[in-house]
């Protein structure tokens, strides 16, 4: 992990608002969990796949280490094609698809497409038809959201898909949510699939192979959670995700789990005032840069280091820490308890590494986005620089 000292570095080199990502982190973190799925299988490779939404700038750094990227949209597709992804380790998926979005997955030679209603599935046959190309399909299945199709109109599917050669039915897409903590809740999903597979490979004489898998595994984020072994939950489905290769062809889909622990986001203190017996601390950054799922508006207090020299006075104060955002909903912390603070401090937002860089509402109040750059025992680069959003709220650009 990177260091205070490295973190303090980078903060004096870049200035803040400032997101890190640990190169050799988000490496060896998909390297541990391919091995922990894979050790003692004996049924076949299970492949990792690395949904792009939950972080872009992590793609040049696992292209040689994750089986496949999730893409969601045309601009992620527009990503994968500027970092060079190679094709076949695409996955075309997303609930939102138009003639369009297909016709350029195709151009572009995406390994696999994501059918996610019978629309989704006509479009992909027409546009296979027009131009010629064959593709592989999975289809994915509803599990409660909007996302997904029925039973019934994945039967429906298969019973009429010999009239469409140029399209490979290869399987199925099975994603529920993210951060659940419950293995009990995978492993009946895992079973449910099974028999899912044999009824449709039996009564469609089908040879569904390709089961894409998200088990949406928890990761700890906040004061009060355990931190002893983050990657506990990969080691305790291992077995069941083993069990699930020797009758599929089986790629898990991880994104929040996978990239949370490479990223820190630095910040710092611009502001100190007491007011009506509280003390708030304001920062350079804010929501608007920094997002933790189920945080509940700085409810919960996520980990955070101190980087300011020297010693204060107090030991045990409370603080509301606050962004730079004229709205009150613009709390990262309510209550943090710590010594004294003062102007030019930096606080470092641990376990940043997904979702935060993306989801974040940037636009708000038009204040920059932040530099973001990628450490590693490599060296560091600068990957994005300050982006004025003045411009995209203004029609400027």
């Amino acid at each position: 992990m990177v260091t205070e000292d490295k973190l303090k570095e980078l903060a004096g080199k870049y200035g803040t608002p400032l997101y890190v990502f640990d190169k050799d982190e988000v490496r060896g973190r998909a390297e541990e969990i391919r091995r922990i799925m894979n050790e003692g299988n004996g049924a076949g490779e299970i492949s990792l796949c690395y949904s792009i939404k939950a972080n872009p700038f992590l793609i040049p750094l696992l292209k040689d280490v994750v089986d496949r990227f999730e893409v969601c949209s045309p601009g992620e597709l527009a990503i994968c094609e500027h970092y060079k992804v190679e094709p076949e380790m695409i996955i075309y998926s997303g609930v939102h698809k138009e003639t369009e979005d297909i016709t350029e997955a195709l151009r572009y030679g995406a390994g696999l497409i994501t059918a996610e209603s019978r629309r989704h599935y006509d479009m992909i046959c027409r546009v296979a038809e027009e131009t010629g190309e064959e593709t592989e399909v999975i289809l994915r299945l509803a599990s409660g959201s909007q996302f997904g199709m029925s039973g019934e109109d994945i039967e429906g599917i298969l019973a009429d898909s010999d009239r469409h050669p140029g399209v490979k039915i290869a399987g199925l897409h099975y994603f529920v949510g993210t951060q659940r903590m419950k293995l009990k809740h995978q492993r009946a999903e895992l079973d449910k699939l099974q028999t899912v597979f044999s009824e449709l490979r039996e009564r469609y004489g089908i040879p569904l192979e390709k089961l894409e898998y998200g088990p949406g595994l928890g990761f700890p984020y906040f004061e009060g959670e355990d931190f002893s072994d983050t990657l506990s939950p990969a080691k305790e489905l291992a077995a069941d995700l083993i069990k699930a290769a020797g009758w599929s062809s089986l790629t898990v889909e991880m994104g929040r789990f996978l990239a949370s622990s490479c990223g820190t986001y630095l910040t710092s203190v611009v502001d100190i005032k007491q007011s009506e017996g509280r003390n708030w601390c304001i920062v350079d950054g804010g929501i608007n840069h920094v997002n933790y799922l189920g945080q509940m508006m700085g409810l919960k207090v996520p980990v955070i280091k101190e980087l300011r020299g020297g010693s204060r006075e107090g030991t045990d104060m409370a603080w509301g820490l606050c962004g730079s955002l004229c709205t009150t909903n613009d709390v990262l912390v309510r209550e943090y308890r710590t010594g004294e603070l003062m102007v030019g401090d930096v606080l470092a937002f641990c376990n940043s590494g997904a979702y935060s860089v993306t989801e974040a509402m940037n636009l708000f109040l038009s204040r920059d986005m932040p530099r973001i750059v990628v450490t590693g025992s490599d060296g560091d680069m600068l990957v994005r620089d300050t982006v004025k959003t003045w411009k995209l709220n203004s029609g400027s650009v």
